[in-house]
């Protein structure tokens, strides 16, 4: 699996949209009052308006049952089990050093 996506948290979901316009020249697709996608931010990502949070680097499979059954084969903490989200699937875990990522599949 490879790192596809990064999803940053904010309690002011406009503010930060605006302060990365105006920083990183980076634009936005809306999904509406809660989650602006990244737009020429050189890696695929978002935001959403969420309370504060480390950035969710997400991971990108084919198969979402199998990287679930490897990461807590590994020694994951399931934190969302897999659950449907607009273009797919996806999954929550923290990983023994205590960072959450994400794994997403489009099916």
């Amino acid at each position: 699996m490879k790192i596809d996506y990064i999803e940053f948290a904010s309690p002011d979901l406009p503010a930060t949209q605006e302060f990365f316009a105006k920083a990183f020249g980076w634009g936005f697709k809306d999904y509406g009052p809660s989650y602006q996608e990244l737009v020429e931010a050189g890696i695929s990502g978002g935001i959403s308006d969420a309370p504060l949070a480390p950035p969710l680097v997400i991971l990108k499979t084919d198969d979402l049952e199998a990287a679930l059954a490897k990461v807590s084969e590994a020694g994951a903490e399931i934190t969302e089990e897999i659950f449907d989200f607009p273009g797919g699937r996806r999954f929550h875990f923290r990983e023994p050093g205590g960072n959450e990522m994400a794994v997403w599949s489009e099916a």
